[in-house]
């Protein structure tokens, strides 16, 4: 049996739970990059599949464009215990936790993590890098910008759309529409920077 290597790109917390989806979905020889560490991603490397497994946003979207003009085949990862419907686009690499739902016709961009236990229903879009973290509810027809990152256990209501570089903070209850480059939180879920 022929041994399926895979470079994930981190070394965190987030690292160790891709690790588990990695192996969950057949590789077997997986080498961690940490660019503070004496295994540095370098274009030079063997050219093996690669994940990006960093939580922060921007980080993602550099270390990706990166690993993808150094000519690295960048992989998507769904656990299989995640609910994937009909008619959903996942893009590259993006990572799909353990028992997370994306409910039909929903449109994951690039870069993104779906975390555990998540629910994304149907209609959904979520802009490339965006972080939607553990127990998040995404009600139909939400959209979700670029590098948003959506807090713990957050709940957002049906058609409401979050422009890109925002950050809901946990446990936020979202019933408005929120601006582009805002912090905001709480129940009701309010801008506050």
């Amino acid at each position: 049996m022929a041994i399926t290597s895979l470079y994930i790109y981190g070394n965190g917390g987030h690292a160790k739970v891709v690790a588990d989806i990695a192996r969950a979905n057949g590789y077997d020889n997986l080498i961690f990059l940490d660019n503070n560490s004496d295994m540095k991603f370098s274009p030079n490397l063997p050219k093996h599949p690669i994940i990006i497994a960093i939580g922060n946003t921007l980080i993602r979207q550099k270390l990706q464009n990166l690993v993808l003009s150094s000519g690295f085949e960048l992989i998507t990862l769904i656990h299989p215990t995640a609910v994937i419907g009909s008619d959903v686009t996942i893009g590259t690499g993006s990572v799909v936790m353990p028992r997370a739902i994306i409910n039909a016709n929903s449109i994951i961009g690039d870069g993104v993590i779906i975390n555990s236990g998540a629910i994304v229903e149907h209609d959904c879009i979520i802009g490339n890098f965006a972080h939607i973290c553990p127990g998040v509810v995404l009600a139909g027809g939400v959209n979700i910008g670029e590098r948003t990152w959506i807090g713990i256990g957050s709940s957002i209501i049906q058609g409401i759309k979050i422009k890109s570089d925002i950050t809901i903070g946990a446990g936020s209850v979202v019933v408005s529409d929120i601006d582009s480059g805002s912090i905001a939180y709480g129940n009701p879920c309010k801008v506050r920077k």
